[in-house]
């Protein structure tokens, strides 16, 4: 079920499963952007959120930090490493390389509700969350900051917070996390195309091989 808006002329689609909070979606998606300014076709594009902190999530959803997730020192060095590396393979700044602390959980319940109520602004306050995050360095777990971004794109601030504090809206949200676990994915970025996948954040031309491989 797609919750992101319909691309007109469009005959290609590709999905895309991502955490705001994880760097590889961010540079995954500025990888997607080079990807579609090469194309002559609109691409249409399927948003499909997953929960990076889901095995360290408390019943009531917070976030226990102190939770085993099998990840040391070495683990996040190699990630840095690896999110360094990208950056000067698409040529990307961006002012940190991980965001441990961050929760997305209300970030994607924002963006759920406005793929469902604004689809045609969707991809504005899509963009708008990941660049708080990732260029201005803003807590995107923090309410306040997720109605600015909405007033930012031309949404309405309270609207977000409606959205945030509904609970049939999280309901949808954790139906989505469990249907992308029913479906395989074990990690983010990943990107699907007509049953072909690519996992990470791989360049534009390994992009443009999966969706033109059908």
């Amino acid at each position: 079920m797609s919750d992101t808006p319909s691309t007109p002329g469009a005959t290609d689609r590709l999905t895309v499963y991502a955490d705001y909070v994880c760097p590889f979606c961010y540079l995954g998606t500025r990888s997607l952007a080079q990807y579609r300014e090469q194309r002559t076709e609109p691409l249409a594009l399927e948003w499909h959120p997953f929960d990076l902190r889901r095995d360290k999530r408390n019943p009531d959803g917070s976030i226990d930090h102190d939770a085993d997730d099998g990840k040391d020192d070495a683990y996040y060095e190699q990630a840095r490493q690896n999110v360094r590396r990208l950056q000067a393979e698409y040529g990307v700044e961006m002012a940190q390389e991980l965001a441990i602390e961050v929760d997305s959980l209300p970030a994607q319940q924002a963006s759920l509700y406005v793929a469902r109520e604004h689809p045609q602004t969707w991809p504005a306050f899509d963009e708008a969350i990941y660049t708080a995050l990732w260029q201005d360095e803003r807590d995107i777990g923090e309410v306040d900051v997720l109605a600015d971004l909405a007033d930012r794109v031309g949404l309405s601030s309270e609207g977000i917070r409606t959205a945030i504090a509904d609970d049939d809206l999280r309901a949808s949200l954790e139906d989505r996390f469990a249907d992308a676990h029913r479906r395989g994915i074990t990690g983010v970025p990943t990107f699907v195309a007509d049953g072909r996948v690519a996992r990470g954040a791989v360049p534009p031309s390994q992009l443009g091989r999966l969706v033109d491989a059908g």
